[in-house]
C-alpha cells in the first residue's frame, strides 16, 4: 500500500521516469525516485499532515477529481510509522531541499542540490509499532506483492518509463515509449509477447483493447479498458485464459 500511494503521487506530478527500490520486503526501505513537477517547499509540511491534499481547491473540484490522490493524505500515515526522507526540487528552482520527518515529529528542513522531481526514501516500515509490524508476511511475499502492483502500473502507463529493484536486483525496466506490446516484452518476456493476439472493439462511452493468447498457450489476458468513466486506463490481467477472448459490456 505504501509503494502504490508513492507511485501514484509520482504518477500525478507529471512524472516520465519512476525507479523503485525495496529491500526485505519494502520493511527497511522503500525509495520512489521521480521526475516529475516536484513539491514546493512551503509546502511539504502540510503536505504530511492529516487530511492533507492538493487536489481540491474548492467544492466544486469534488466532481472533477480526476488524479489519483497527488500528495498528502496516505503520507501521514506513512510518516506516524516510519523514518521519511523527502528530497525534491521543482523545475524552476536553482535548488532543491531535504526534509526528514520521524514518527510524526519533524527532524530537519534544509535546501540541497538535487535533480527534478522527487525522491522518497521510507525506512524501518512500523518501526513504532511492532503489533502491526508481526502481522506483515515474509519480505519475500511482500515483495511479491508489490511485483503483482509494479507491474499493474507499468501496464496501465506505456507511456512512463519505469524501473523495479528488490534487494538490488533489477527486477524490470519499461522504456516509455507508450507501446504496451513492448511494456509486456519487459516485463513477461518474448514467448508471452509473441501469444498474444489483439482485439479491439469501441462503444459510445469506451473502448476496450483486448491482448489475448492463443489457444491452449496458458498465457496472459491483458485488457485495457479507457473512456469518459475512467480517469486512468486500466489493466487487467486473467492468468490461464485458453480459448479466445471476449467482451462483456
Amino acid at each position: 500500500s505504501v509503494v502504490k500511494e508513492l507511485v501514484e503521487n509520482s504518477i500525478d506530478s507529471g512524472a516520465l521516469s519512476i525507479t523503485v527500490e525495496i529491500k526485505d520486503g519494502g520493511t527497511s526501505l522503500i525509495r520512489v525516485t521521480d521526475n516529475g513537477c516536484g513539491i514546493p517547499k512551503e509546502q511539504i509540511s502540510t503536505a504530511f499532515l492529516r487530511h492533507a491534499t492538493s487536489k481540491i481547491q474548492n467544492a466544486d473540484d469534488l466532481l472533477a477529481i480526476s488524479s489519483l490522490g497527488f500528495r498528502g493524505e496516505a503520507l501521514s500515515s506513512v510518516c506516524a510509522v516510519s523514518y521519511v526522507e523527502v528530497i525534491s526540487k521543482e523545475k524552476d528552482n536553482l535548488l532543491g531541499y531535504r526534509y526528514v520527518i520521524e514518527g510524526s515529529k519533524e527532524l530537519s528542513l534544509n535546501d540541497i542540490g538535487a535533480p527534478d522531481g522527487t525522491t522518497m526514501i521510507i525506512k524501518d516500515l512500523f518501526f513504532n509499532v511492532p503489533a502491526r509490524k508481526k502481522f506483515l508476511k515474509s519480505a519475500q511475499t511482500e515483495a511479491g506483492y508489490v511485483s503483482d502492483m509494479m507491474e499493474n502500473l507499468a501496464l496501465s502507463h506505456p507511456e512512463i518509463a519505469f524501473k523495479f529493484i528488490i534487494n538490488g536486483r533489477n527486477v524490470f525496466s519499461t522504456n516509455g515509449n507508450g507501446e504496451l506490446r513492448e511494456v509486456i516484452y519487459r516485463i513477461y518476456g518474448k514467448e508471452v509477447t509473441a501469444s498474444l493476439i489483439p482485439l479491439k472493439t469501441t462503444r459510445t462511452t469506451q473502448g476496450v483493447q483486448l491482448l489475448v493468447s492463443k489457444r491452449g498457450s496458458q498465457m496472459t489476458s491483458i485488457r485495457r479498458v479507457e473512456g469518459s468513466g475512467f480517469s486512468n486506463p486500466d489493466y487487467f490481467r486473467i492468468r490461464k485464459i485458453p480459448a479466445i477472448g471476449y467482451f462483456i459490456k
